[in-house]
């Protein structure tokens, strides 16, 4: 968002809240006698800078939709935001800070969405903050598109702005690479990254594994560079000439908000710990408490009484809380403007409403499509596709896209532009940098997944994106903070067995599903049919409190004859695991239960073995999170505690079935790496059969009844 540049009213007070800052982080880490201090000192002008004087938001309702974003990449350095938010009555008190790191504190040590107001991302696994942030750009633009498209640019009360701060290490993490040559492609103009260039990491002087040149790497991505230099180009190693040039980095900052058609970085060079005597400049003031002797000097240095500790001068922090006055200003001037874009505008305005709470439209579920029965079938990723573009018009806020699979991913909103800036439209797609709906990663999942958490956690939309199952290993970092910060972030994993054939081993899953069943508060969900597949689309989304992957198969599935010929209809797909066919003639000899392409080879099993007199129950089970989550009376009623004759088949490693299956019961997996050849051949010798479920069922019967 373009700004007009404005003095900086920088006064004593405010340099006695810098100073205040850093005192704060030395005696919260010698406290707890663990954590970053040095960073959360010469990171304190900086962070201040943000908090206090640029970024537009209210202490009073840090939910506000009309603020700017700030995100601690750096997250190990969580006391330059905890402190802030302090000063700045967001909330914590001083006794937050003095429990820094400490069990049921409000200050834990990396800052954790959900857990304290004002963070607005969790952070710390290097390079997966600012990766978030782009997305949260793209998401504020998109939003803007979505409920504000005849805005003129830097009028509408959709727009805001996106900050960070970034270290070394953010930088050398590849996933900020990824985002960052997307946020450039992308022209996202209100971002600005100011890169805290300390030149120091846990193995001391990053001239041991980095010498890039930064700026000139972001301006090949496209980004607007500018450097500003505390250091006077001195040597770090005695802090010669330094100077806190605040008045330099507002300007960069006012000049990168002035440039609305590109991202902006901001290189900084500051010295670490500064201005502390000795461990300025210095690896172990990265990660270890200063020492009582070194927090005293320097607290003498800044003019603190060195015996004692958090001390906060009354007249500073009330100068520091004024923020809370400023920022219900400017949320009152801002509820003008959006006042008037709400009388002008009742239709976006009702989906935003909705949007607030994540609550979907009505006649969701009656859009969902309906495949007939088909013994030849459908493939699990085709029925998501035309699930996808079912539920798309009556989802405007829906949008998502691939990482350069959207064919076989079937992952495109039909009849729609891609989310993308005009000069990057092709034969292929049209774009549209605010209509836009289809996404385009490129060959980036790792970054798709962390610009995916920023669009969720960004609010007033739902993304969805999609690979190859084999590469949600390139996503399991931005997954696994997925959920825990339980955002509802949905990945579409398509080509997801041994099926998908001759392409071999390298993209044949076969412990992914396992493993991705391991990460909590993440609903792995693997449909069985395409019917099963519009059902678990539809409670995927119905579920606002985690993050859900949809595994699909490449290769055609039959589709069951819904409430016929004994099969049950798709009603309980949402409990996770259900009868889909039961055994005649009585009570079950044995449950054969099974997830996605295999749920077939039961079915098929189950025909076989009544020939022989033996029956059989067949249980769906599309995702074991929901199941586990239903009460025992209904989990017992579809796999019944005294049938202890039971089988599993999928095609992957056994792990985390037996739970199920039990002592008595028999597993049909794969614990080995696939190989090249059309999917019946695979399956075939790998014993992933309708004939292997069989004997296990025949093994399974006998060991319950020995």
């Amino acid at each position: 968002m373009s700004s007009t540049a404005t003095p900086l009213d920088w006064t004593d007070l405010d340099r006695a809240a810098v100073d205040t800052a850093r005192v704060l982080a030395m005696d919260a880490v010698q406290k707890v006698g663990n954590g970053h201090p040095g960073t959360a000192m010469s990171l304190a002008p900086v962070a201040y800078l943000l908090y206090q004087k640029v970024m537009r938001h209210n202490p009073a309702d840090p939910a506000w939709i009309g603020r700017d974003r700030f995100v601690l990449s750096c997250g190990h350095s969580s006391l330059t935001q905890y402190v802030q938010l302090y000063l700045g009555g967001f909330g914590l008190e001083l006794e937050d800070i003095k429990a820094f790191r400490t069990w049921g504190s409000k200050t834990p040590g990396h800052p954790e969405y959900g857990h304290t107001a004002g963070v607005e991302t969790t952070t710390g696994p290097l390079g997966q903050g600012i990766a978030t942030a782009v997305g949260m750009a793209m998401a504020a633009r998109r939003e803007k598109g979505l409920f504000h498209p005849d805005a003129v640019d830097g009028a509408s009360p959709f727009d805001h702005d996106v900050f960070v701060i970034a270290s070394d290490g953010d930088l050398q993490e590849g996933v900020s690479a990824e985002a960052s040559s997307i946020a450039g492609h992308q022209q996202l103009g209100n971002l600005t990254v100011i890169y805290d260039a300390n030149r120091i990491s846990i193995e001391g002087d990053t001239d041991v594994s980095f010498s890039e040149d930064v700026a000139a790497r972001y301006a090949a991505y496209g980004w607007h560079v500018q450097h500003v230099d505390w250091t006077k180009g001195g040597n770090h190693a005695d802090g010669a000439g330094y100077h806190e040039d605040v008045e330099g980095l507002y300007a960069a900052i006012q000049a990168a908000r002035g440039e609305t058609e590109k991202p902006s970085i901001i290189v900084l060079n500051t010295i670490i710990a500064w201005p502390a005597p000795n461990a300025q400049n210095t690896e172990a003031s990265h990660g270890s408490a200063l020492g009582d002797a070194e927090v005293a000097a320097t607290k003498t240095l800044l003019g603190f009484d060195p015996d004692q500790t958090f001390e906060v001068r009354p007249e500073v922090l009330e100068h520091t809380c004024g923020l809370v006055a400023r920022g219900k200003e400017a949320e009152q001037a801002w509820t003008t403007s959006y006042d008037a874009w709400a009388s002008a505008h009742p239709a976006e305005l009702a989906i935003l409403e909705r949007t607030k709470t994540r609550a979907l439209p009505e006649g969701l579920a009656e859009a969902l499509p309906v495949f007939p029965a088909d013994a030849k079938g459908v493939a699990t990723r085709s029925a998501s596709g035309k699930t996808i573009n079912a539920i798309a018009p009556l989802m405007p806020e829906l949008w998502g896209g691939s990482a350069d699979l959207a064919g076989s991913n079937n992952t495109t909103i039909e009849g729609v532009p891609s989310f993308l800036p005009a000069a990057h439209a092709t034969h292929d797609w049209k774009a549209d940098p605010y209509a836009g709906r289809v996404l385009h990663f490129g060959i980036r999942e790792h970054a798709m997944g962390a610009i995916q958490n920023g669009i969720t956690l960004h609010g007033g939309t739902r993304v969805f994106a999609g690979t190859f199952l084999q590469f949600a290993d390139y996503m399991r970092p931005a997954v696994r903070l997925a959920a825990l910060m339980k955002a509802p972030t949905i990945y579409v994993w398509t080509h997801d067995s041994v099926g998908l054939g001759e392409d071999g081993p390298t993209h044949q899953p076969v412990e992914h599903a396992a493993a991705l069943r391991a990460i909590p508060h993440l609903d792995v969900v693997r449909p069985a049919d395409a019917n099963e597949t519009a059902a678990a689309w539809l409670a995927v989304l119905r579920n606002t409190d985690r993050p859900a992957g949809l595994l699909l198969s490449r290769q055609n599935l039959p589709t069951f004859p819904r409430g016929e010929q004994g099969f049950n209809t798709t009603e309980h797909v949402d409990k996770g695991g259900y009868v889909l066919i039961d055994a005649e003639g009585g009570e079950p000899d044995v449950v054969l239960m099974g997830t996605g392409s295999e749920v077939q080879l039961a079915v098929a099993a189950r025909e076989k073995l009544a020939e022989q007199g033996v029956r059989a129950r067949v249980v769906s089970l599309p995702c074991i999170e929901w199941f586990n989550a239903q009460e025992q009376a209904y989990r017992d009623a579809v796999i019944p505690p005294t049938v202890k004759a039971r089988v599993s088949v999928e095609a992957g490693i056994a792990q985390g079935w037996r739970e199920l299956v039990g002592d008595a019961g028999r597993i049909v997996s794969i614990e080995t790496f696939g190989a090249s050849a059309d999917a019946t051949r695979m399956f075939t010798e790998y014993g992933i059969t309708a004939d292997a479920v069989v004997a296990a069922a025949q093994d399974s019967i006998a060991a319950a009844t020995a």
